[in-house]
This record gives C-alpha cells, sequence and structure tokens, in this order.
C-alpha cells in the first residue's frame, strides 16, 4: 500500500533533506509574524513532529492563526532542528487545511484531568494519555493472538447472547424483545419467557469459558477474546459493566500446566509490551506512574511465586491487625490481600491454588481432600487478581452431584454435562480481563480509563 507516511513512520524512517508529507492535527502554534511554528500530531505516537511555515507561503495568513484541533496536510522537507527533544522538523512548502476548529475546541493544550475527559470520550483519544492507552490497547491485542497462535491455540468466537450462567452469581443483562408495558406472566406471576424471541430467557454472556470447553474438547487448544457483561452495580475503579476477557481453554492440561501457561501469556504480554511499546511506557513511567517500568521489568525478572491458599491464608494471618477484611480459612481473598503477597510477601507476581470449594465455581475440578478445588489466581502488584482459572470438573457424577448440591438445575446444562459422558479429558483454562491487563501495563489507575466506551452504572452514553 503506498499512502503518505504517518508521523511515526517519518521519525522512524525517514533522514534529512527527505521530502515528506503529513497529516494530522494542529496541537499548538506560535506565531513570529514572518514564520510559525506549528507542532502537528496524528496519533501513531506519542511524539509530535514540529512544522516551520514562513510568509513565502500562499496561504500564510490562514496559517498562522490556525487553532489547536486544526486538520492540515503539510508537505515539505525534513531538516535539522536545533530545538531540544526533536532531531527532526519539516520546512512546510504547502499546507493544505482540511478544517479549522472552533476556539472552544474542548482539548486545549493543557493538563485534562481524567474525570473530564470521559465526558468527552468521543474526543479522550486525542490527548496525549488516552491516545498512548489505546496504542497500547491495539498492540496487547496483538501480543495475545501471536500468544496463542504460536502455542497452537485456534481462536473461536463464543455467543454473546446465551441462556447459561457460567458464573452462577446471577448478575446477568436478559436480552429481551418482549414489550415493557405489557410484559406477560407465567400463572406463578414470574415472565413468561416462552413468548419471547428464543422461547426461553436469555441474557448478555459472563463468559465465554462453556462454550469454550465444547471447543477444547474437539480442537485441543483453543482460546476466546472477545465482549463480556455483568450486571453488577459496582461504582469501582476496578468494575465495568462491559469489558473483554482473553479465556483459554486446553484438553488434557492439568491445574499445573495451566498454571505454567498463564504465568507464559503474562510474561509474553509483558515483554510484547516493553518491546513495541517503550515510547508509551515511557511516557505512563513520566505522567502516571513512576515506578511502572521497573514494575514491569520485574515481571520477567523470575518465576513466579507459587503457594497454596492454605499457605497464603497462613501467610496473611500473620498480618490480620493490618487488613481491612481479616482472613481466616475458608474467606475469598480480598484485594488488599491480593496485593500484600505479590508485593510485600513475594515482591513478584504470584500464583495462589487450591482454593475451598464453597468459594468457587461449580465446575472446578475437587480435589481429594474433599474440600478444595484446584483453581488458581494469579496476583500481581498494583492490581491484584489479574488471572482466574482451573481445572475443569470431568468425571459426570462428581459434577452432577456438584450442581444438584448447588441448586443448579441440571437440565439447563445437558450439552456441558455430555462432554463428560462422551470422551472426557481432564482439561484447564482460565480467564484474564482484558482491561485489568491494561491497567498493569500502563499504570492507570481506573479502569474507565482503559476501554473505548466505558459502560457503568448510569452511563452508557457514547
Amino acid at each position: 500500500m503506498r499512502v503518505f507516511p504517518t508521523i511515526r513512520e517519518v521519525l522512524r524512517d525517514h533522514c534529512e533533506n527527505d521530502p515528506v508529507e503529513v497529516r494530522g492535527w494542529v496541537r499548538t502554534l506560535r506565531d513570529n509574524k514572518s514564520f510559525c511554528f506549528v507542532e502537528l500530531g496524528d496519533g501513531t505516537c506519542v511524539a509530535t513532529i514540529q512544522i516551520v511555515a514562513d510568509s513565502s507561503l500562499a496561504n500564510y495568513a490562514d496559517v498562522s492563526h490556525l487553532s489547536t484541533g486544526s486538520s492540515v496536510a503539510v508537505k515539505g522537507v525534513l531538516v535539522a532542528s536545533p530545538g531540544s527533544g526533536q532531531r527532526l522538523e519539516i520546512r512546510a512548502e504547502s499546507v493544505l487545511i482540511y478544517h479549522r476548529a472552533p476556539s472552544d475546541y474542548p482539548l486545549q493544550k493543557k493538563r485534562h484531568s481524567f474525570e473530564y475527559l470521559r465526558e468527552i470520550a468521543h474526543l479522550r483519544p486525542r490527548s496525549n494519555a488516552i491516545g498512548a492507552v489505546f496504542r497500547m490497547r491495539s498492540s496487547m491485542s496483538r501480543a495475545i493472538h501471536e500468544f496463542f497462535a504460536n502455542n497452537g491455540f485456534f481462536y473461536v468466537h463464543t455467543p454473546i447472547i446465551t441462556a447459561s450462567d457460567c458464573e452462577g452469581a446471577g448478575e446477568m443483562f436478559t436480552v429481551t424483545t418482549l414489550d415493557m408495558r405489557e410484559i406477560p406472566k407465567s400463572a406463578d406471576g414470574s415472565v413468561d419467557h416462552s413468548q419471547d424471541f428464543f422461547g426461553r430467557h436469555a441474557s448478555l454472556t459472563v463468559s465465554g469459558q462453556l462454550e469454550g470447553e465444547v471447543a477444547a474438547t474437539a480442537l485441543s487448544r483453543i482460546y476466546t477474546f472477545g465482549p463480556t457483561f455483568r450486571a453488577e452495580n459496582s461504582n469501582t475503579p476496578r468494575h465495568l459493566a462491559e469489558f473483554w476477557m482473553i479465556e483459554p481453554e486446553a484438553a488434557f492440561f492439568t491445574l499445573c500446566e495451566n498454571m505454567d501457561l498463564a504465568e507464559d501469556f503474562v510474561k509474553h504480554c509483558i515483554a510484547h509490551a516493553l518491546k513495541h511499546n517503550s515510547d508509551e511506557i515511557d511516557f505512563f513511567n513520566e505522567r502516571i506512574d513512576s515506578d511502572l517500568r521497573a514494575r514491569l521489568e520485574n515481571v520477567l525478572a523470575a518465576p513466579f511465586a507459587r503457594v497454596s491458599y492454605t499457605e497464603a491464608i497462613s501467610l496473611l494471618e500473620k498480618n490480620n491487625t493490618n487488613f481491612a477484611y481479616p482472613v481466616k480459612w475458608g474467606a475469598d481473598i480480598q484485594t488488599e490481600h491480593e496485593r500484600y503477597l505479590s508485593e510485600t510477601v513475594f515482591a513478584k507476581p504470584t500464583i495462589v491454588y487450591d482454593y475451598p470449594k464453597e468459594i468457587k465455581s461449580f465446575y472446578m475440578k475437587q480435589n481429594a481432600d474433599g474440600k478444595t478445588v484446584r483453581a488458581m489466581d494469579v496476583l500481581v502488584p498494583q492490581i491484584g487478581e489479574l488471572i482466574g482459572g482451573s481445572e475443569r470438573e470431568d468425571n459426570y457424577d462428581v459434577l452432577l452431584d456438584r450442581m444438584r448440591e448447588l441448586g443448579i438445575d441440571p437440565k439447563d446444562y445437558w450439552w456441558y454435562l455430555d462432554l463428560r459422558k462422551f470422551g472426557s479429558v481432564p482439561h484447564s483454562g482460565f480467564g484474564l480481563g482484558f482491561e485489568r491487563l491494561l491497567l498493569f501495563v500502563t499504570g492507570m489507575q481506573n479502569i474507565r480509563d482503559v476501554i473505548p466506551f466505558p459502560r457503568f452504572p448510569g452511563r452508557a452514553e457514547f
């Protein structure tokens, strides 16, 4: 494809005296009457490029009055820049003005709060920080597909509309075409979903795991990467109603191999970011979190720590007086506990495994002790839980008993049980929330700032 280069390509690939053409948006302009300096960005990199335009331009009067946000195309020659912080600049030979932004353009040359930027989500990718987040998001997507392709996993698409609740929490968005003004009712007063589009209650998916197991028991190794939804009324910096999940499933993988896969996966993503997004990491390190680069490099420095839930609780109980939520065996581990393990006790990513079955989902493989299941969580500094996964229960009778024990109707999961009847094998998988990964690799503090259009209680704008 032969087109004009991006600013990123110009700064990376071109040399002094090269003729170039760039297109982008004006960040700032300084007018010195007979010439002006235009800082131009196109969103392809952290850097901008300086345009030097003088009064020899036929439309210099218009160029010298360009405002922030205006869009232009510039043809000229690259010359050495005498200014600090830039190697090259463009001596303009022509400037085509596509559109002059008005004076009330919302993104002026100053620091804007992330709260303000969320109110203008249609424009915030043009800001330095959110633009860097978007580039990192694209790069991490590529890293994810590369990792699984390189390790023999097939990419599958699981349904967004489902009749199965993978997590059993019931916090799902209902999908319906029923008239909300005249909702049909059954004899017991409940909604009569037999008259609905699918003839039964349907929801937006909370996970593609169950369908992923279907694919894994046919193709051996698969992964999904797509949107998931939780109707959880949480207004916190860690929760979204719509987010993206990466969920690999692998036949014949035990819990140990699942932990190996999770560790290799996280390390691949971090190595990719350090190699391909060094400029963005430098930007985040300077503007957002001064420990970011060191923390990311520490991920690659040594094997992850691995500790059983029982051992982890013993370690945490020694510090119980300092926790807002004291721990004991059988309780779920909170974010403060996850961070304490990964930041203070082990000072590196930590995998906790073999959790009590009472706090985990019905599909997890039970251990011989009758008390724990082969579940695992990957904990990382600053974030806490990054990955949650398990070896899946592959014994038909054990899974059936567990479902009945929890009040889950086996008839709703007949197809899932069938996987345990016809050629059942040990298999494992995990889920990683993509936005959690992005928080980790950017140092951003609020999950609403690492997704283009955040969805949370009370907000579905844009």
